[in-house]
C-alpha cells in the first residue's frame, strides 16, 4: 500500500472498497493452504462465517464488530443489531446457532444507564432465541478516542450441510424473504434529523431463526447461497455472488419488495434502495425445482412479501461475466454496481 494512502469510511461500508482492503491487508498475506482448515471454509471464500469440519459435522464460526449512530433508533439499538447480526450470519451459513461471545468497548464518560440498556438488549435477543452466552470482555477507552460504543460479537453454530455462496449455480432463482432497505433508510433519516418529519420508517432488524431454521430443515439441499444483505444492500450481495462464481445475475427490479414509506424517502434523497442495508431479511439462491414451493412456505410463515427477484444465467458475453444486470421498465438491461459509502456507521 502507498505510504500516503488513508483509510476512509468507504473501506468499512461493505462495498468494493471493503473487499479490496481486506484482500490487501489480510487475504493476500496468508498462504493459500492456511486460509481454511482441512475440509472447511475460511478466508478463502470471504463468506458470512468460517466452517470447521469435525467428523461428519461442521462447526460454523462468525465474528463481526457492530457500530451504529445513533445507538438507539426506531426498531432497535446497537445491542439488538449485534445480537441479530451474529445469529443471522450463522443461519446464512446453514448453521443452527448454539452460542455467542461478546467484546464490548465503551468510551469513558458514557452514561452507564445507556450501556446497561444496550447490553441488556443484546442478551435478551440471544437468550430469547435459546442461544447460550458463553463468554465476553469489557474495555474502556479514554474520552475522545472512541465514538461512544462498539460491540464485537462471535457466534458458534452447528451445520449438517453448510451453505457456501460459491455453491450458487446457473439456473438458480434469487429469492428475498421480505421488503428491503428498511434499516438503512431508518438510520439515514435519524442521522439527517428527519425522523419527526418522515413517517413510517423503522428498522427491520431481527434474528431470522424462526424463518431460516424451518427452511433449512425442509429445503437444505436446494438452497445454494444465502446472505443477509446488510452493508451495501442487495446490490453488494448479488455482485459478490456473481463475481465469485463468474456468472451473471439478472435482477427484476419491479419484483423487489419495498415499503412505500422507504421507497419515497430514498427517492427524495436520490438513493437507490438496492444499495441500502437490510437487517431482517435474507437473500437466497434457490434451485428452481423448489422455488415456488419455498416461496409459498415462506408466505405461510408470515413472510407475505417473499418474492423471486432474479435469476443466475450463463454470461452471454465476457462484458457481463461476474456482473449483475437489472431489467428496466422498457425491457432493457442496465448494470447494477456496488456503491461507495452512503452514510457512516450503518451497522
Amino acid at each position: 500500500m502507498a505510504g500516503d494512502e488513508k483509510v476512509t469510511i468507504a473501506h468499512g461500508a461493505g462495498g468494493k472498497e471493503t473487499w479490496e482492503i481486506v484482500n490487501k491487508l489480510i487475504v493476500r498475506r496468508i498462504p493459500e493452504h492456511l486460509r481454511r482448515t482441512d475440509g472447511g471454509v475460511g478466508i478463502d471464500k470471504l463468506d458470512d462465517g468460517a466452517v470447521i469440519r469435525v467428523g461428519d459435522k461442521y462447526i460454523v464460526v462468525t465474528i463481526d464488530s457492530y457500530t451504529v449512530k445513533p445507538l438507539k433508533f426506531p426498531g432497535g439499538d446497537l445491542g439488538v443489531l449485534a445480537a441479530s447480526g451474529t445469529i443471522n450470519d450463522l443461519l446464512m451459513m446453514g448453521a443452527r446457532p448454539v452460542a455467542v461471545e461478546d467484546a464490548i468497548i465503551v468510551e469513558e464518560g458514557v452514561d452507564m444507564g445507556l450501556v446497561n440498556e444496550i447490553v441488556s438488549s443484546y442478551i435478551k435477543v440471544v437468550t430469547d432465541e435459546g442461544i447460550a452466552v458463553i463468554g465476553g470482555d469489557f474495555k474502556v477507552m479514554p474520552k475522545g478516542s472512541l465514538d461512544t460504543m462498539v460491540i464485537t460479537s462471535t457466534g458458534i453454530g452447528i451445520a449438517e450441510r453448510p451453505i457456501v455462496d460459491t455453491g450458487l449455480r446457473v439456473g438458480d432463482d434469487i429469492v428475498v424473504t421480505g421488503p428491503i432497505a428498511e434499516h438503512g433508510a431508518t438510520i439515514i433519516a435519524a442521522q439527517l434529523g428527519m425522523l419527526e418529519t418522515v413517517k413510517g420508517l423503522s428498522s427491520d432488524i431481527k434474528p431470522l431463526t424462526k424463518i431460516m431454521l424451518p427452511l433449512l430443515e425442509k429445503f437444505s439441499n436446494y438452497i445454494h447461497a444465502a446472505r443477509d444483505p446488510t452493508r451495501g444492500g442487495i446490490a453488494s450481495t448479488l455482485n459478490e455472488w456473481a463475481s465469485a462464481i463468474g456468472k451473471t445475475i439478472i435482477l427484476k427490479r419491479e419484483e423487489v419488495p419495498i415499503k412505500e414509506s422507504v421507497r419515497s424517502f430514498l427517492d427524495m434523497l436520490g438513493i437507490d434502495p438496492l444499495h441500502v442495508a437490510s437487517e431482517g431479511i435474507a437473500v437466497l439462491g434457490v434451485d428452481p425445482e423448489v422455488t415456488d414451493e419455498l416461496v409459498r412456505y415462506l408466505r405461510s410463515m408470515g413472510q407475505v412479501h417473499a418474492s423471486v427477484i432474479g435469476k443466475v444465467i450463463e454470461p452471454p458475453s465476457d462484458i457481463v461475466r461476474g456482473k449483475v444486470l437489472a431489467e428496466t421498465e422498457v425491457g432493457g438491461l442496465v448494470f447494477v454496481d456496488t456503491a461507495s459509502v452512503l452514510v457512516p456507521r450503518i451497522c
